[in-house]
């Protein structure tokens, strides 16, 4: 089982690092990142598996948000299905 994390707003240090790390210690393993920035502003997608997530992803989904804006950042995560299915036409 996999999700997708998004991750945007103004560029800081250590944003990999503190996104990645958090999903570490829920379980959660990053398979994929694309990562860029335009001018100031970051963007940031990572493809992680879950399968060893123990808590339910909604209250993960939660966390990230909290943390997103405890580092001045917008961060959402999504079930890969639900990702992929609002991001087709």
């Amino acid at each position: 089982m996999r999700a997708v994390v998004t991750v945007t707003g103004k560029d800081n240090k250590g944003i990999i690092a503190k996104v990645s790390s958090f999903l570490a210690e829920k379980g959660a393993n990053v398979e994929e990142v694309s990562q860029t920035i335009l001018n100031d502003r970051f963007a940031m997608v990572m493809l992680v598996d879950i399968g060893e997530v123990q808590e339910e992803l909604s209250s993960i989904a939660r966390q990230c948000e909290e943390l997103g804006r405890n580092i001045g950042m917008s961060i959402r995560l999504q079930h890969e299905e639900i990702f992929n299915a609002m991001h087709n036409v």
